[in-house]
This record gives structure tokens, C-alpha cells and sequence, in this order.
């Protein structure tokens, strides 16, 4: 799936979000699942202690000397406010009633939400050094608490997991390698410049976009998302609603834009000549074997023997991973069918639909953007029956059907894709509210860099819609921007990442207590969850400690602040120019210049105190300059903390997403 591809709301599963399920609320407990042994309070407000009884009935809750209580209301929901308490603890907190519950190893202190997709969710156990950081992770002063990946058709009251102590165990559990590692690494940090207590709160889903953590009514706001929130309340909150509807749109767009589906068995009828199709070695990602940039539907055939064909009881069929979504034939009998990208397909064939010669196998798979086919290792392929296995790896015959540029996006499930709006929010943020939290630290884009231009729009209103639902004001959002992935350009390029990271910046700038961490040198060309992750956390930990605990210190690299024209050349200013500026290696690169033509071509660029000149002799009157503008631009520029430019463009003009929906 690609991450460049322009990300309608209507696909199906992308890259990196592996299937969900819907999930109804489970029962209202007595106290809020978030408050548990090892609870961080935020310190130095009145913080919210809540949870479920019969109406009428009162509760009390004791912590740190103090007590408060309230009467259930006629839902049943209580709530209580406790403070505002001083960093400090552990204490004991009892909460009494109908139940009495008590809580042990309590502390007080700041209380942060790490959220995002794939680069937030990525465990301590993936990262550089990650044997030596586990080992050190030794911390009983921060807590830790994993919301799991379920999606909600509906906003929901609760959440399971509970509050960790900080250890090399701790860390290490769940999926993808433990405990998110920019979020431990930039809790480690605050707590090794701060001495208290530090509550994190990993809530994020690889893959995800951002419109699946922003509520249905702020949604409402942006029209390009209001047919999604239609359909999302016309269902109800029903996941078998949501199924049945997706089913019978997703037979309707078969029959409609692909031939091979049309009628009846289709391109899956064993009798159907496929001599006219052409031939692709498989496994492989279509992409590299005769089909450049296509997305959309690819039917595969190829036959198979089975001389000690059994007489009865299933034989098995694999196909290993299928990019995206496979439905797959034996002998004219669908044997299966797959929406998960990442998922090796293994089907039973019963043995009474098969021969002992000539068995046809058809698979038919539709792909939404990037990579796609059949794309796993040769000894995936294969038929196997209890006398051994038949590789089906080698040339199978295939054809294109139906070509999305052309088609439209097909329909999208709702109710086991994570990547629908506002179903993250619905189950991964609104059971969270309002537990109070000190700020949010958010690493995603990714997903959305195919409308980066749109992205403009929707952080802010992701960032809007948190605080006003948390009632805490306008608490720090801090935004890790996209570190740099895939190779180099040699040209100036226009690019949908730089476009992404300029939406990211924007939003650092115009909204209210939010920072960006800048993270343009610190990726990597073969991998889009680079590994130093300590770094990530660091900087991020930087923008806290200067703009929400008010440290003296450098927390950004050179950032862009105007241009003026000198003769054939621009001159740069910059902020954030902390010990001068440097050209870190040696001679400045990543600058590209252009005139009224618009034609960027790279550009020689000279330090000059605390500004940059820019030139090129193949350009006389040049009016606009680009700075790392690319998805991974050779780029070196910094300030003299260490700290990396922010990549910037001084032009306007309209960009490669500036339509994209």
C-alpha cells in the first residue's frame, strides 16, 4: 500500500494497519478502567477520578490527605474532582461506595498521551541498542499504560489495560517489540531533567490516518469528510449493519468495473482459455513485473497435478501474503478471500472438488496504492496434501481488470478498518477524556502525505477537537516531523512528504501551545521506522522543557523567517540560530533555486553570519529557494545546539496534493 498515494475516504485497509475489529463498550465498572494500581495523577490540577454505580448512590474518593464526593447521576456515571495535588506519592487512593476499591503505588505528576501511527507504535524492542536500553529501562517513578488497537462505530466509555511500573520487563511487553519508544524515550528524558513522576499513555495504530482520531463532529466541519460521517451514523454503531452494507456495495463495485467478475464464474470458470494473458513469475510485487504504478484489480491463474490426490478431507493451499485484498478459486469453487495485506493466505480445498491433473487456481486481487500481488517467499506458494507439498511458485498467467484511475476507489469497511474516520478517536481517545493529562506528543503523517494540503486543515482540527473535548485548555500538542525515507532525489523534486512536513510546520506554528521535533537527518532510506528512536524522543523532550516547563535551552534547529532578493541572489534569515550557523560535513547542500519559471535547480548556498545566500548561474533572476524538499533530501544545515533545519520552501505555488480529496 503506498504511503504516497492519495488516500481517499473510501479504500480499503492500508499499509501497516493490520485488521480490526469493532467492539461493543464493555459493562460500566464501578471505577474508570484508567485509574488501577501504579495510577500517574496529573499534578497541579483538580483531577478527575470517575466511574459507574446505580443513580443516586454516593461516592468517595481519598488520595494524598484529600477527600471529595459526588452522587451518581441518572445514567449512573459519578465523577469527582481531587486537588490539585503536588508532585509526589506513592499514596494509596480508595475509592468508596457500593464497592469499596483500593489502589496502591499511586504518584502524581505529569501526564502525557503518545499518540499517532506506525513510528509511535514501534516498540523499545526495534530500536538502536535496544538490548542495553531494555536492560536500563529500570524507572519506577514513570508509569506506563497501553490502550490496545480496537476501533468503536460509536465513541466509547472505557478501555481495558492497566498502569505499569517502568521496568526492563515492563518496557519490553505487548506487540511490535513493548512499550512505544518515543514515547518511553521522551518520558526517560523529561523525568531525568524533571525528578517527577511521569504517567505515559501510548495510544496509537500503524498505518492509521488522521482522520480515524478525530471525532465525527468535528469531521463535520471539513465537507471532503461529511459522507463518511453520514454513513457512519446511518449504520448505527451496528457491526453486523456495517458488514452486510459492505458486502453488498463491494458485489455491486465488483460487478460493475471488473470483467472478470461481471457474470457468473467469470475469469474463475476452469474452462476459461487465459492462452492471451501474459505470464508473471510469482512471488513478486507486480509493480517490478510488468505493471509500473498500477492500482486497482489483477486476476492470476495457473493449474497444478496431484497424482496421490486423496480421497477425502481437505488439502491445503497457500499463498502467502497478498497486496491487498485476494479472492481466490480452486476448480471454479471460491475456496477463500483476505482484506489484510500482511496476512499469509492459507486455505482448505476440500479434496472432492479436485483431479489428479489440470487443478486451475484463480486469485483475484485488487490493490489500492503501492506495492501489489502476491508477494511473499517461493516456498509460500504451494498445494499440500499428506503425501507432500506442490510448489506452485514460477509463471503463472494474469491480467488486469479494472484500473482505479479509471474505476473510482472501491467501497470501505467500516467495521474492521481502522483507517475509517473518527473510529480511532470513538474507541482509542474518547474513552481517555477526561483523565487529565499535562500534553500530547503525536507522530503520524504518513498516511496522510497524499493530501498533505488537506492535512493543513485537519491537524488543527484533530488538535482543536482533543482540548476541547479534555477541558484543560490548550495544552502542548508536540509534532514529530516525517523523518526522511527512501532515496535521494538527484533533481529538484516536487514531493508529497515535503509537502506533509510543510503542513506539520505549519500547524507547530499557527496553533496555540503546539512545538514541533524536527527529524530530517535521523531516518532511514530502506526503512520507514528508522531506528534511532532515542533522538525522537530526545528532541522531543527539548520543545517540552523550553515551551511547557519554561528551561532556558535551544529546542530547534534553524527555522525559516524571510528572503530578500541581492542581484542573482537570495539572501536567508533564520530563527532558532543558537551558536551560529553550520553547515554540518561541510559545504551546504539541500538549497534549490528557481525564477518565474519555477523550474528549481540546485543551488550554491554560503553562510553568512546567521543567514544563508543562495545562488545558481543557471539562474539570473531568481525568485523562490527550497530547502530539504523531498522525501529524503541530502540536506545539512543546522544550528550550533546540533539541531537540524527544518525543511521550508520561501514560494507559495500550488503543490502536488493541493486537489487531492
Amino acid at each position: 500500500m503506498s504511503r504516497f498515494a492519495a488516500l481517499g475516504i473510501l479504500l480499503p485497509l492500508m499499509a501497516n494497519a493490520p485488521a480490526a475489529h469493532a467492539q461493543q463498550s464493555p459493562a460500566r465498572p464501578f471505577l474508570h478502567p484508567l485509574f488501577t494500581n501504579n495510577t500517574v495523577l496529573q499534578r497541579d490540577v483538580r483531577a478527575p477520578i470517575w466511574g459507574w454505580a446505580s443513580p443516586g448512590d454516593k461516592v468517595t474518593v481519598e488520595v494524598a490527605g484529600l477527600k471529595a464526593s459526588a452522587t451518581a447521576d441518572a445514567t449512573g456515571k459519578w465523577m469527582v474532582h481531587i486537588g490539585p495535588l503536588q508532585a509526589g506519592g506513592p499514596y494509596t487512593m480508595t475509592v468508596s461506595g457500593p464497592q469499596t476499591v483500593t489502589l496502591t503505588n499511586v504518584l502524581v505528576g505529569d501526564v502525557w498521551v503518545c499518540s499517532g501511527q506506525s513510528n509511535m507504535q514501534m516498540g523499545i524492542a526495534n530500536v538502536n541498542n535496544a538490548e542495553q536500553e531494555i536492560a536500563a529501562a529500570e524507572y519506577p517513578r514513570i508509569r506506563l499504560f497501553t490502550v490496545p488497537d480496537v476501533i468503536g462505530l460509536q465513541p466509547r466509555e472505557t478501555v481495558a489495560g492497566k498502569w505499569d511500573v517502568c521496568s526492563p520487563q515492563t518496557v519490553a511487553e505487548g506487540g511490535w517489540g513493548g512499550f512505544s519508544a518515543v514515547g518511553y524515550f521522551f518520558g526517560r528524558d523529561l523525568y531525568r531533567e524533571l525528578h517527577v513522576p511521569i504517567g505515559l499513555i501510548h495510544t496509537s495504530w500503524g498505518g492509521t490516518p488522521a482522520e480515524a482520531w478525530t471525532s465525527a463532529e468535528a469531521l463535520s466541519k471539513l465537507p471532503e469528510f461529511r459522507p463518511a460521517i453520514a454513513y457512519l451514523s446511518q449504520i448505527g454503531g451496528d457491526p453486523a449493519k456495517s458488514a452486510a452494507a459492505y458486502e453488498s456495495l463491494m458485489a455491486e463495485w465488483w460487478r460493475k468495473n471488473d470483467p472478470g467478475s461481471a457474470k457468473g464464474l467469470g475469469w474463475a470458470d476452469p474452462a476459461l482459455s487465459v492462452a492471451d494473458w501474459k505470464t508473471m513469475t510469482l512471488p513478486t510485487k507486480w509493480e517490478s513485473a510488468g505493471l509500473p504504478n498500477y492500482d486497482g484489480v489483477v486476476w492470476f491463474r495457473t493449474t497444478f497435478d496431484l497424482p496421490n490426490l486423496p480421497e477425502s478431507g481437505d488439502v491445503t493451499l497457500s499463498l502467502g501474503p497478498i497486496d491487498d485484498m485476494d479472492t481466490t478459486w480452486v476448480n471454479g469453487v471460491k475456496v477463500g478471500e483476505t482484506n489484510q495485506y500482511n496476512v499469509a493466505r492459507t486455505y482448505k480445498v476440500p479434496a472432492n472438488i479436485l483431479k489428479r491433473t489440470g487443478n486451475v487456481v484463480a486469485v483475484r486481487v485488487l490493490d489500492t496504492g503501492g506495492d501489489g500481488g502476491l508477494c511473499g517467499a517461493p516456498d509460500q506458494l504451494y498445494v499440500e496434501t499428506s503425501g507432500g507439498r506442490t510448489s506452485l511458485a514460477g509463471e503463472w498467467r494474469y491480467k488486469p481488470a479494472a484500473d482505479l484511475t479509471k474505476t473510482g476507489p472501491p467501497p470501505q469497511r467500516v467495521d474492521n478498518n481502522p483507517n475509517y474516520p473518527t473510529v480511532l478517536y470513538n474507541a482509542m481517545i474518547a474513552p481517555l477524556i477526561p483523565f487529565a493529562i499535562k500534553g500530547v506528543i503525536w507522530y503520524q503523517g504518513e498516511s496522510n502525505a497524499g493530501r498533505a494540503y488537506q492535512y493543513r486543515k485537519l491537524l488543527p482540527t484533530m488538535i482543536a477537537d482533543w482540548r476541547g473535548r479534555w477541558g484543560l485548555g490548550d495544552f502542548p500538542f508536540l509534532i514529530v516531523q516525517l523523518a526522511n525515507f527512501m532515496a535521494p532525489p538527484k533533481e529538484p523534486v516536487e514531493d508529497a512528504w515535503a509537502e506533509l512536513r510543510e503542513a506539520q510546520s505549519m500547524t507547530a506554528a499557527s496553533v496555540r501551545n503546539a512545538g514541533i521535533a524536527v527529524a530530517i537527518d535521523i531516518g532511514d532510506a530502506a526503512d520507514i521506522h528508522p531506528k534511532n528512536k532515542q533522538e525522537v524522543g530526545r528532541r522531543l523532550a527539548l520543545v517540552a522543557l523550553a515551551k511547557t516547563y519554561g528551561r532556558h535551552l535551544e529546542y530547534a534547529g534553524p527555522t525559516y523567517k524571510s528572503m530578500s532578493r541581492h542581484g542573482n541572489a537570495i539572501k536567508l534569515t533564520f530563527t532558532h540560530t543558537e551558536g551560529g550557523l553550520v553547515g554540518k560535513g561541510g559545504k551546504l547542500q539541500g538549497f534549490a533555486i528557481a525564477g518565474s519559471d519555477r523550474k528549481f535547480v540546485w543551488a550554491d548556498a554560503e553562510i553568512q553570519g546567521n543567514a544563508v545566500i543562495v545562488s545558481s548561474p543557471l539562474v539570473e533572476h531568481p525568485v523562490a529557494v527550497r530547502y530539504a524538499w523531498a522525501a529524503n533530501p541530502v540536506c545539512n544545515l543546522y544550528n550550533g545546539a546540533g539541531l537540524p533545519a527544518s525543511p521550508f520552501r520561501t514560494d507559495d505555488w500550488p503543490g502536488i496534493t493541493a486537489n487531492a480529496k
